[in-house]
């Protein structure tokens, strides 16, 4: 499937893309809420200033994928793809990504409270200045991760479970909410 099919089905009312494959497609802006993209290759996707709002995206690669600045407002985003995924400023306040890999993703400046991070690889991430107000962080790996200027107000890390966090500077330990 193309991208152009894929916006004029989804313009017709269409919801389930299901396993698609738009590898390296450029859905810039698109307005896509609301869609199902379970098990999709969105691998190298250009999907940045997208509005994703509500979509499920679970099991979907979106390895090295570019969503900066997408809103990504309570999408179902358990078990993804998102090594080395570019998500500068982008908002995924309220998204489930449990059990997601988000390893040397960037996310920069991203908007993540109040959102679900159970279980989720974040080794080697860039999380500097971002918001992760309220964000559920247990079993979450943490490891080597930029935490510079985040702010990790009542998150929940499981009282008395230990995380480290890297910075590139210093490392930071970090105990209960």
């Amino acid at each position: 499937m193309n991208t152009n099919e894929l916006l004029s089905r989804y313009s017709a009312k269409e919801l389930d893309f299901s396993e698609v494959s738009l590898h390296q497609a450029s859905l810039k802006g698109a307005n896509l809420t609301r869609i199902n993209l379970t098990r999709a290759d969105l691998s190298d996707a250009d999907l940045s200033g997208a509005d994703l709002s509500g979509a499920c995206l679970q099991q979907a690669n979106l390895t090295d994928a570019e969503l900066n600045s997408s809103n990504l407002v309570g999408a179902n985003l358990v078990e993804v793809n998102l090594i080395g995924a570019e998500l500068i400023e982008a908002d995924l306040s309220s998204a489930d990504l449990s059990g997601a890999d988000l390893r040397c993703a960037n996310l920069h400046k991203a908007n993540l409270s109040g959102a679900n991070l159970t279980d989720v690889d974040l080794n080697g991430a860039d999380l500097s200045g971002a918001n992760l107000t309220n964000a559920k962080l247990a079993g979450t790996d943490l490891s080597v991760a930029d935490l510079v200027g985040a702010n990790m107000k009542g998150c929940n890390l499981n009282k008395g479970e230990r995380k480290k966090a890297g910075t590139s500077h210093h490392w930071v330990t970090w105990t209960g909410s």
